[in-house]
């Protein structure tokens, strides 16, 4: 079996820059074989607007070109075809080829997802995810769970941090309580009603409406420069952030991915299922930097506007580490997969590398899943 690590630096080498030379090489055996033919599949994000739709429709717009012509993503925004919620449903029915949405939202179906994201304190920088996936088995064990709901998980796409706007300053964790506060669900959902919030569920197109109405007045979603294009500043005054380097208390690290319908995926030659693996890799970078970019003119913008930030402190992330513990260990005991992959992130948190679970959170919490 090739090693994907040289494989990458080889396809990296000689493929987004060079654009048509290497579709070119990629491609031309197969577009003989196909006289012309180009397999287009229909590909929706979970972005309803801003800087992640932009770079989304164009990395879409670039991968018929990059492939000789052999493959063609035709992208669809955030409720074009299908709600967010019914993506997985689209997906496995051949509505949609493929979908790229926000990994937390497969919890639904595969329980064990809500650790394939971020969650409430638990890794807390890109690059951690990235290791978990690609170097401690992550992507294997994703790859099984999707099959087995007739889906091929290709990859996680790397964004932003999820920040929280509202109507009211967040000065400290205690602030949150009584607040009614827009979340995904999950572990994050249960942590802030651990600190006495009333939270709902909504999909990010409902946030801005639901802000506006006053049916709540805290919202979590992604980061500056989506929120600020989504209007955000127009109808909060306050981001909450964490501390000093830690751009969200909660949820510093978030994730999408891209989901293939498994039909689709296997009516591909094996030569595009790599360039498509690849291409995942490609575009998680691109996505995540041009994100990050944007958010710098975002800040400038929100501080015209009048926003002011708060940013809350090392011991607050303290009290919410103690708070989320053990709904870690709630949650991998719900589902034996969820506690395989928690197992793998929690050695990793204790690890020396990272240091994030002292001995003493762990007192009288066991796995009792595995």
């Amino acid at each position: 079996m090739s090693n994907p690590r040289i494989d990458r630096r080889a396809f990296l080498g000689r493929s987004a820059l060079a654009g048509g030379t290497v579709a070119a090489t990629l491609a031309a055996p197969h577009v003989a074989r196909a006289q012309g033919q180009t397999t287009t599949w229909r590909v929706q994000t979970s972005w309803p607007g801003g800087i992640g739709l932009t770079t989304f429709k164009d990395w879409c717009g670039s991968i018929k070109e990059k492939t000789g012509g052999e493959l063609e993503f035709t992208p669809f925004g955030a409720n074009d075809v299908v709600g967010d919620f019914q993506l997985f449903d689209a997906v496995k029915n051949g509505v949609l080829e493929a979908v790229n949405p926000f990994t937390i939202y497969a919890q639904g179906i595969i329980p064990a997802a809500v650790f394939l994201t971020s969650y409430p304190l638990g890794l807390r920088n890109p690059h951690e995810f990235d290791t978990f996936y690609y170097g401690l088995g992550g992507l294997e064990i994703a790859r099984d769970l999707y099959a087995a709901q007739g889906m091929y998980f290709v990859g996680p796409i790397q964004h932003d941090a999820n920040i929280i706007h509202s109507k009211v300053p967040i000065r400290s964790i205690d602030d949150f309580r009584d607040r009614k506060m827009r979340l995904p669900g999950g572990m994050v959902a249960e942590v802030f009603q651990a600190l006495g919030a009333k939270t709902t569920v909504l999909p990010g197109s409902e946030i801005f409406p639901a802000l506006e109405k006053g049916t709540i007045d805290v919202a979590d979603y992604t980061g500056p420069a989506v929120n600020y294009a989504l209007g955000f500043s127009q109808v909060t005054k306050y981001i909450s952030m964490g501390p000093p380097g830690f751009m969200s208390l909660y949820q510093p690290v978030d994730l999408m991915d891209l989901t293939v319908g498994m039909n689709a995926w296997n009516a591909l030659s094996d030569q595009m299922k790599r360039f498509v693996e690849m291409e995942t890799h490609v575009y998680s970078d691109m996505h995540h930097a041009a994100i990050q970019k944007a958010n710098q003119e975002a800040w400038k913008k929100f501080e015209a506007d009048g926003t002011e930030v708060t940013r809350l402190t090392q011991d607050d992330v303290a009290l919410m580490t103690e708070v989320a513990v053990p709904i870690w260990f709630n949650w991998a005991n719900k589902d034996k997969d969820a506690a395989r992959v928690f197992k793998i992130q929690l050695d990793y948190m204790q690890s020396g590398s990272l240091g994030y679970v002292e001995p003493d959170l762990l007192e009288g919490l066991e796995l009792t899943n595995l």
